[in-house]
């Protein structure tokens, strides 16, 4: 089932707290609204499970108007952060629920409840915990269970509000996949609120990039990382190095650099050079256009290493890298990187630049 909202505002006396968003989620998609605390992704995500009111817009399922629907009528499936599990049902009556609440013509008999309670709790691999009540649980068991819930009363829409915020990281990793791998089996439409820029690109169709109440961007996974449209998108997937330049008859004042550039003639000025840990593209040995810089510190991340470094002569503030190899590089030792992936901004515009090594050679 699609998703219209349709020019949605939303104000707490008198302040706005989302400001004309307008986005289609499409059928079976899984689409993550992601941003920082006070964006209003949660309240959207409220707004379309009828929990919450809009002060203006509508939502439309499949081209029916919800606007004024009742969360009940709806037929949305919720997730809450924290459960929400009944502490005094077992799981198997937890994931019961919904179904037993129906009334009239919607009521199913018992034996088919109990059915269909048994293939969730194996669905959700806890077929062996069906006697248990919450209080017996761990936290990743529990969040299934009450996706089991969600999932009982066959929503047309599923609704995460921070799913996996209160997991370790082990658990949150685990439920990421799982989640995922239901989803491709089951097809159904879905949104989930994170805060994890991680999360959002391993779980979603589509990530919806929110600041302030409104969207930034929205777009598949890949898209986002590889063309953030926004300065506040680009820094806010990761820990981006900032580097304070100034653009001087065509070239990069950077440090103790003067770079030449290619690309559209800008007005000289300053310039923020802004460039992923990842896009350093730290190498052991020197190549065309490549800056030398002394290693710091380094941890593992990954099949990776994440590097404190310092310029070597030609900036005074130490930069972020990755390196694309297991072993730890020698604190003291000399590597080399590259600007070649930078974005240059100035304020809020990016500036239509790079450094042309053509001019090394």
């Amino acid at each position: 089932m699609s998703i219209q909202i349709d020019s949605i505002q939303k104000t707490f006396g008198g302040a706005p707290v989302l400001k004309d968003i307008s986005l289609t989620i499409e059928t079976g998609e899984m689409a993550a609204l992601l941003g920082p605390s006070g964006s209003g992704k949660t309240t959207l995500l409220r707004i379309i499970a009828g929990l919450e009111t809009e002060t203006s817009g509508r939502i439309v399922f499949d081209g029916a108007d919800m606007t004024d629907v009742s969360a009940r009528d709806r037929r949305v499936g919720f997730v809450f952060q924290n459960y929400a599990l009944f502490r005094h049902m077992t799981a198997a009556e937890n994931i019961a629920f919904g179904l037993t609440v129906r009334k009239g013509a919607e009521k199913l008999p018992k034996a088919a409840i109990e059915a269909r309670v048994r293939d969730l709790l194996a669905m959700v691999q806890l077929t062996d915990f069906a006697g248990r009540y919450p209080a017996q649980l761990s936290g990743g068991p529990q969040q299934r269970v009450a996706l089991a819930r969600a999932l009982a009363t066959e929503p047309r829409v599923l609704l995460l509000d921070e799913p996996f915020g209160a997991l370790d990281a082990q658990v949150r990793e685990d439920l990421r996949q799982w989640i995922r791998r239901l989803h491709e089996k089951l097809r159904f439409t879905g949104v989930f609120v994170t805060h994890d820029q991680e999360e959002a690109m391993q779980i979603a169709d589509r990530v919806v990039v929110m600041k302030d109440g409104r969207i930034e961007q929205a777009d598949a996974p890949e898209e986002i990382w590889t063309r953030p449209k926004t300065r506040f998108v680009l820094k806010f997937l990761c820990d981006v190095n900032v580097l304070e330049g100034r653009i001087e008859d065509g070239k990069l004042l950077l440090g103790s650099l003067a770079l030449p550039l290619s690309g559209e003639k800008v007005e000289p000025g300053p310039v923020d050079v802004l460039l992923r840990p990842i896009d350093a593209q730290m190498k052991r040995t020197f190549g065309l256009g490549q800056l030398p810089i002394e290693v710091l510190a380094s941890r593992p991340k990954g099949g990776a290493v994440q590097v404190l470094a310092r310029p070597e002569g030609w900036y005074p503030d130490p930069i972020n890298a990755i390196l694309l190899e297991d072993a730890l590089p020698t604190r003291g030792n000399t590597y080399y990187m590259s600007l070649d992936r930078a974005y240059f901004y100035r304020g809020s515009d990016r500036l239509p630049i790079r450094i042309d090594h053509h001019a090394f050679s």
